[in-house]
This record gives C-alpha cells, structure tokens and sequence, in this order.
C-alpha cells in the first residue's frame, strides 16, 4: 500500500491538486452497495456518489451484468459510418424521457456543453447570423473545465477567473435569487433584450448550481428564461449534467417547471457512475437548422462518441432507475438529510442548510479547511469531498435511513 502512495504522490495528477501531490489521498481497494473499502480495511459510507453519478451505489447485479453482457459482444466500435443498438436504444429512451428529439452521445459532461454551444454557434451560422456568437449566463453557474464551459462558469468564483482574457467574454446576469423576484425577473429581461442581437443562447443549470455553490432557485425562472429566449429569437440550452436523472426530486430540473430547452446537456448519473459518457440534446429547430447551413454537418466526432459498454449500462441505469418507486426513494432521502442536517444550523460559523431532494448543503461564513473536515468526515466513517465554504452531501439512492443519519452526522463533524 505504502509502495502505491508513493507512487501516485510522484506521478498521478490528481483533480484540483498540485504536482507532485501534497495530500496523501484515501487508497480505495474496492466497493459495493454506498460503502467504499480502503486498503487499510477501513470502510467509508460515499456520500457524494462519486462526484454525484452512482445514484445506485457500486457493484449493483443489473449494472454489472448490462457491463458483462456488452463485453461479451463488443466493447468498441467507431460510431463514424456505423451503427449499434445499445446507441440506439439509448438514444431513444432519452428522446422519450425528455421531449427532446435527437441525441449527440460524448464522451464526458464538459464535452457535452461544447457540444451544445457549438450547436448553438453553428446554428445561427447557418441562418447567415454569425454575429450571434455570445452566451449569456447567470452568476453562480458551473458547466465544466473545458474552454467554453469555463467561459460560462461563474467569473469570478473558483479557479476560472484564472483564464480571464483568454476565455470568449460571455455576458452575465447576476446569480438568481432563491424565490422568483419581480426585480430580478426585469433585471433578466432587460440584459436579454439588451444583448440579443449577439446572443446565441442562453446557458443555465436548472433548479440548482451544482459546483458553482450548490445554490438552489425557483423553477419559474426557467419558465421567465423560456419566454424571454423566444420573445428575442435566441435559444435556450438546460445543462442537467448534476440535476438530471431524479437528484432534485424530478427526473429532470426541468420538470420542476414542465418546459423544455433548445438544447439539453446530460451525463454524471446517466451511466450510473460506472462510465464515462454524456450526451447533449437538441430540438428538431436546431438540428434542421444547422443541416441547411454552408456546412451542413455538426462539425464534431469524439473517437469514442456512443461507446457500446457506456451506451448499455447508460439504458440500464436509466431503466434500473425507471422500474422502481425512485421519487420515494429520494423523498425518503431529503426527509432524513432535512432532520440530520437540522442541528448544523445552531453550530458557529453556519450561515445557511440546506436541502433539495438527495441533496443536503451546510455554508459556512468561511472557507472550509478541507484538510480538517475531510478527516473529521472520515473518522466519523463517511467520504465527503468539502469545497470553498461548502460542505454538502449528495447520498446514493440505495443509501438507508441509517446510511443518510451517518452521513449527517459526518457533514455536521465536518462542519465543526
């Protein structure tokens, strides 16, 4: 074990961390069910679904046999001039599930929003507009670590601010109150109507900014966003990369307001966190739109754009998900992180908790010392993942009434 660490600390890059490494990260042996079993024998309650994707935990029997099957016939194949049905049998249950009407499967969620943009791009290049070329986006956001992703991330949170003058200047609208705002509302109308003869679109998260700061806002601004995207001719695009496939409570953030976009984004839980893959959706405007352009194609093709393995554990995930009572499951969730995470807010230094669905949030008034929490999280038997003030949990939804109380427990540790 100690021969491992030593060599991930001289030569894997790990995500948001420097080179060589400085924290000794946790050597995970292997998993099953929610719990991740350590090298050292230790076992971890994954409160985060491995960065929000196995919403059925690790090593499920139908998920690994949907793997083992596909093996058995083939892992790859180009999708260049060839065809598969796990692709296509993919690409029609999404289509179904969410009003959309073709599919674009990638390779990852930040690909997939360059996808969208670039859909959008070459949407109004091929109505002889290619003056609409800037997106607009509110404060808050996070959308991937890619170049046009980061442009529309918030500008000044995080690490993207780190890329300002080389990333396109998108415009911004200030980050959306928690409930709907007549103000605010004016505020969106008039910056769309201000910019729309350059926007292409309008970029959000619906229902949620996940890693941005995991803030939560009424679903009727996506309705306000709707309206306003077709009063001034520009297209709408929903990235549900974090929201999609139940998280929030509704299968998609969307649902919360019954609409659909221009442009869809998917990925995380829509492979069950067993593979990479996402998918960016669009409506038949788009998509006939750009086929009558100068160049008639979507000028896009990842090597392993609809991989067979990641398209048939993708449909059984998603009908995994489908065959059972999942919104129950997630309403048994928020009601147990609603009462674990009850007590944080008389604890010193928590400005707000918070819950949505399978998702529970302590902010501090402060940044979290990752170090500390995570450890604290750790001995109380749990894995978080802490971030800038934000401590916050996203259970798998096989988790139990005890697995959600223990993860509780570990965020109020961590938090302390």
């Amino acid at each position: 074990m100690d021969d491992l660490l030593k060599l991930d600390q001289a030569h894997v890059w790990h995500p948001y961390g420097p080179m060589p490494g400085t924290q000794e990260p946790l050597l995970v042996e292997s998993a099953e069910g929610v719990r991740l079993r350590l090298a050292d024998g230790r076992e971890l309650i994954d409160g985060m679904s491995s960065w929000w994707a196995a919403i059925h935990g690790y090593r499920h029997p139908v998920l690994d046999e949907a793997v083992r099957a596909q093996v058995g016939r083939m892992s790859h194949v180009m999708f260049g001039g060839l065809t598969h049905e796990p692709a296509i049998r993919l690409a029609a249950r999404l289509v179904e599930l969410t009003r959309m009407d073709h599919v674009f499967l990638c390779d990852s969620g930040s690909v997939s929003v360059e996808v969208a943009i670039k859909m959008c791009l070459q949407y109004w290049r091929s109505q002889g507009r290619p003056e609409k070329r800037r997106l607009l986006t509110w404060r808050g956001g996070y959308h991937g670590d890619t170049f046009n992703p980061m442009s529309v991330c918030d500008p000044d949170g995080g690490m993207h601010a780190l890329w300002r003058g080389v990333l396109p200047e998108q415009v911004f609208a200030d980050a959306p109150p928690v409930s709907l705002e007549t103000s605010y509302v004016q505020h969106l109308s008039d910056l769309i109507e201000e910019h729309a003869s350059e926007l292409a679109a309008v970029i959000v998260e619906p229902v949620v900014q996940g890693a941005g700061g995991m803030r939560f806002h009424d679903p009727r601004y996506l309705h306000v966003l709707r309206e306003l995207c077709l009063t001034h001719d520009v297209l709408l695009v929903f990235d549900e990369i974090a929201t999609g496939f139940g998280r929030t409570g509704e299968l998609f953030g969307m649902d919360h307001a019954g609409i659909s976009p221009d442009v869809l984004c998917v990925g995380k839980a829509l492979t069950g966190g067993y593979m990479t893959m996402a998918a960016a959706l669009c409506t038949s405007r788009v998509a006939d739109g750009i086929s009558r352009g100068e160049v008639p194609v979507l000028a896009h093709g990842p090597t392993f754009m609809g991989n067979p393995l990641a398209a048939a554990v993708s449909l059984a995930s998603i009908e995994l998900l489908l065959s059972q009572d999942w919104q129950c499951e997630v309403r048994r969730i928020e009601q147990g992180l609603h009462a674990g995470l009850a007590p944080a807010r008389e604890l010193p230094g928590v400005a707000d908790v918070r819950v949505l669905g399978a998702i529970g949030v302590v902010q501090l008034d402060h940044q979290v010392d990752m170090a500390r929490a995570t450890k604290a999280a750790v001995d109380a038997g749990v894995w978080l993942r802490p971030f800038r003030d934000l401590i916050y949990t996203m259970p798998p939804y096989v988790s139990t009434d005890d697995d959600v109380a223990a993860i509780c427990q570990a965020v109020i540790a961590a938090a302390s």
